[in-house]
């Protein structure tokens, strides 16, 4: 199992999302693919049709940029927020 926190942002769109729970996944893709099975839609939200993380999104698991192959070991953290921008 893996720890999986989301931005309120996203949470919102979907109703009884928790921003916190725990998912059975072994890379990125396969966390977002258990959320979609939850809350379908929620993979649109977080990807894009080539597919990719969504530009204005960052995942990050245990504190590390992460893409979509990237493994998920048990326990770990994938941390789904929105992308600051400014200057």
């Amino acid at each position: 199992m893996v720890q999986v926190l989301l931005p309120a942002s996203l949470t919102r769109l979907f109703p009884g999302a928790p921003r916190q729970m725990e998912l059975e996944a072994a890379c990125v893709a396969q966390a977002i693919a258990g959320l979609e099975a939850r809350w379908p839609g929620m993979a649109d939200r977080i990807c894009d049709s080539s597919p990719a993380i969504r530009r204005h999104l960052k995942v990050f698991v245990d504190g590390e940029l992460a893409g979509l192959q990237s493994p998920l070991r048990p326990g770990a953290e994938m941390l789904v927020m929105t992308a600051m921008s400014g200057g």
